[in-house]
């Protein structure tokens, strides 16, 4: 495949020049010519308006995916029960279906979890296929893709969501590599595209900066894994299901790794993304000591803890409080934020967020313009006649 010029019809506008992301053409005298690095791109090609470049590159045609039906969602378990971003990429899984009109589907791996299958159903799901098996009760990364495999070329999913956790970050990879399949880590929003019927995944990109939607049009499954705390839950009681016991074969070589013992660190982990209120502090706390104001909040209102990356680098408060695109995304009834400027990057993880309070005493900080109350003021003052105010109430 290459690209060359018809020198009759260049017109040396070097618009082709600016455009190559290669640096594969250069001008002799009026006229543009291909350089040896040229990757045919085709980028040069549509900024010419002479048609001066020329490409023997074939259109890619998008094959037909016509058997490949189903959102299917990927039943992420801790500690013996469903993670909290399965069932809300569930909730997603819905609408997206109603769009396209198929069916929700869950993909249950384990051992002895049968018991969770109505739970899914009772969440979204039309079927779960249940995959059990003695050496897939625990998560090793190479039997889990050997089964999700096989699920994915028996069945034909359209598309297929993950949780963007740690298990998740690290079997979705894997799983595309082996079905050929594109894939869209951590995003933060899914929609369908009316026209094309086709997954449009939107992710954050270049430090959050700008949000990038992708598609992915010549492979299937449409994979993405989606960060925890962006979609909403909906619990449906009325839903029903099917439950499909699936046979698996494990391999010897994939079970090469024997888990031996687990051992977990003990903290108390900070569950942001199912707190209702949320009272977050920023660079205008000043320090550590500022985060004793909003706990004494916290405490009356019912809600956790949080912070912006700033708070967390300075040390005030711990890596597993930070909202925004390095660290967590909530949706809570009510986030309170204080003393935050609300960069894009930490406004990414709050948005969701049914209710916004900000406290701050610059009144053009960027928080106001994404909040529906804003208290211009001291937040050591405000927050004070907050806790003052509340315990009369109470």
């Amino acid at each position: 495949m290459t690209v060359w010029v018809e020198a009759d019809l260049c017109n040396g506008c070097k618009r082709c020049l600016r455009g190559c992301p290669y640096g594969a053409l250069e001008f002799s005298g009026e006229k543009a010519s291909v350089l040896d690095r040229c990757t045919s791109c085709g980028a040069c090609i549509e900024l010419c308006r002479q048609g001066a470049l020329k490409s023997d590159i074939l259109p890619r045609t998008v094959p037909d995916f016509s058997d490949w039906k189903g959102i299917w969602v990927f039943a992420e378990r801790r500690d013996g029960q469903l993670s909290h971003g399965t069932l809300e990429l569930l909730g997603k899984a819905r609408q997206l279906a109603e769009v396209l009109d198929q069916e929700v589907c869950a993909l249950l791996v384990g051992h002895g979890v049968s018991h969770l299958a109505q739970t899914l159903i009772r969440y979204g799901a039309r079927t779960v296929y249940l995959a059990e098996h003695e050496e897939l009760a625990h998560y090793r990364t190479l039997p889990y893709t050997d089964v999700l495999e096989g699920m994915i070329e028996k069945y034909r999913p359209g598309v297929f969501l993950m949780s963007a956790s740690h298990l998740g970050r690290d079997l979705a990879p894997r799983v595309s590599r082996r079905v050929g399949a594109g894939l869209t880590a951590d995003c933060t929003e899914l929609e369908v595209d009316p026209d094309e019927k086709i997954l449009l995944q939107t992710r954050p990109a270049f430090g959050g900066n700008v949000m990038a939607t992708i598609v992915s049009r010549y492979s299937r499954p449409q994979m993405a894994t989606v960060r925890p705390g962006v979609m909403e839950a909906v619990e449906r009681p009325e839903n029903a299901g099917r439950v499909v016991t699936v046979p698996v074969w494990v391999s010897e070589r994939s079970c090469a790794a024997k888990l031996l013992e687990t051992v977990r660190e003990k903290k108390d982990a900070v569950k942001l993304c199912e707190a209702k209120v949320i009272v977050a502090g920023g660079r205008g706390l000043g320090d550590a000591g500022g985060f004793r104001l909003l706990e004494e909040l916290a405490e009356i209102v019912d809600g956790a803890v949080a912070g912006t990356r700033v708070a967390v680098e300075e040390g005030w408060i711990p890596a597993d409080r930070q909202v925004g695109q390095t660290g967590q995304s909530v949706r809570p009834e009510l986030y309170i934020a204080c003393g935050i400027s609300g960069a894009i990057q930490h406004r990414a993880g709050m948005l969701n967020s049914r209710y916004v309070l900000a406290i701050n005493k610059d009144p053009r900080a960027p928080i106001f313009q994404v909040a529906d109350w804003g208290i211009r003021g001291d937040l050591r003052e405000v927050i004070p006649e907050l806790v003052r105010q509340l315990k009369r109430g109470l």
